[in-house]
């Protein structure tokens, strides 16, 4: 006997064509077997093959939990693109954002997997202050010392110098020169204020 399908018996979206390859498409590349992303998404695996080969129709609520699970939007699960998105942002066009005393700088199309900025940490700015949130981070140094603190283990880059890390790590972030340092800066967390990538949720501080 197969086993029971589980979900809320909600009312299913339009039947859309695109759905079911995308579906087994971003399952793939977030490198999750069939089996694995349909116990997280509440479901079981002959429901989500179901799916994903067009033979149910997915509802609204199991495509926020597709998407969650994914790292992505419903908007690009059910295989829809922003027109006027450019895939090139010009310096022009990037308009500072200054929260806690550093400043910010969209280097990226909103609405994506990744959020890159462009950052200016100031000397004594928050350097006190630990960050714990879900996603990944990768930052490089484009000018100035920075002071990275990961867990117990203290780091000092340079220009040049890049780290990646997961953002579950406490972590913290300050300028050793009094000059401070700009940074290049991604982060995987979607739908977050560029503010709040940065700033918080805090913890207090470090021992």
């Amino acid at each position: 006997m197969n086993p029971p399908e589980t979900g809320p018996p909600q009312e299913p979206v339009a039947d859309l064509p695109a759905l079911a390859p995308q579906l087994r498409a971003l399952r793939r590349r977030a490198s999750l077997t069939l089996e694995a992303a349909a116990r997280s998404a509440g479901l079981s695996p002959a429901h989500l093959s179901r799916l994903e080969t067009g033979q149910r129709q997915a509802s609204l609520p199991m495509l926020l939990a597709l998407a969650r699970i994914y790292g992505t939007t419903v908007s690009e699960l059910l295989g829809e693109r922003a027109a006027d998105r450019d895939a090139v942002v010009r310096a022009a066009d990037m308009e500072p954002t200054r929260a806690g005393g550093w400043t910010y700088w969209q280097a990226g199309s909103s609405g994506r997997g990744m959020q890159a900025l462009r950052v200016r940490v100031p000397h004594g700015s928050q350097g006190d202050i630990v960050r714990v949130h879900p996603g990944e981070e990768w930052l490089h140094v484009l000018t100035g010392r920075l002071r990275l603190r990961l867990g117990d283990t203290t780091h000092h880059l340079g220009p040049g110098d890049s780290a990646h890390f997961d953002s579950l790590t406490p972590h913290r972030i300050a300028a050793e020169d009094e000059a401070g340092v700009d940074l290049l800066f991604v982060h995987t967390l979607l739908q977050s204020p560029a503010a709040a990538l940065c700033l918080g949720p805090t913890t207090g501080d470090m021992p």
